[in-house]
């Protein structure tokens, strides 16, 4: 295993995984074959490679500037993750997207409950589950998000219109 303590720009394993079709046993596995630099870890005790090794793999297409976004999402922003998300999503990268939103979502990000909801109602990177899609969206509602709010209150109106045909 290549290590260095030099400071180049590094991101975890975990984000690696996030922006690339490579699995964490996949990094591991080729990091002790010597493929890819692993680099001090950081703060956090998180595991770390070379930006510049594992740029290329990235598997959207990013601007210069959408580098800084990733190191923003892989110091654990979550406005930044749920970016990483939206362009996921737009790569048609679902699995990818799901992963960066969940992470936003968990530190009450309502722009990253809203896409979790729309990643469970219409099975993007997640089996489809209506339930849970509409318990992101009333989460990011409750928040004040105003899509979320305007989706809710679609379902609602859709619900009701339904049970007064019955």
């Amino acid at each position: 295993m290549n290590t260095t303590n030099a400071n180049p720009i590094a991101i975890s394993i975990d984000t690696a995984c996030g922006i690339t079709e490579m699995s964490k046993s996949t990094w591991w596995r080729r990091i002790g074959k010597g493929d890819f630099t692993r680099v001090t870890d950081d703060a956090r005790g998180r595991a770390m490679l070379l930006w510049s090794e594992v740029a290329p793999l990235i598997y959207v297409q990013i601007e210069i500037e959408d580098r800084q976004l990733i190191l923003l999402a892989d110091a654990g922003d979550a406005e930044a993750q749920d970016d990483i998300g939206q362009l996921c999503l737009m790569g048609e990268k679902y699995q990818a997207a799901f992963y960066w939103f969940q992470l936003a979502a968990q530190q009450n990000n309502p722009d990253a409950m809203q896409w979790l909801g729309h990643c469970y109602i219409n099975g993007k990177g997640v089996s489809k589950d209506d339930n849970l899609g509409m318990m992101w969206l009333a989460k990011a509602a409750a928040l004040g998000h105003a899509i979320a709010q305007g989706q809710m209150k679609g379902l609602i109106d859709r619900a009701l219109a339904s049970q007064a045909l019955v």
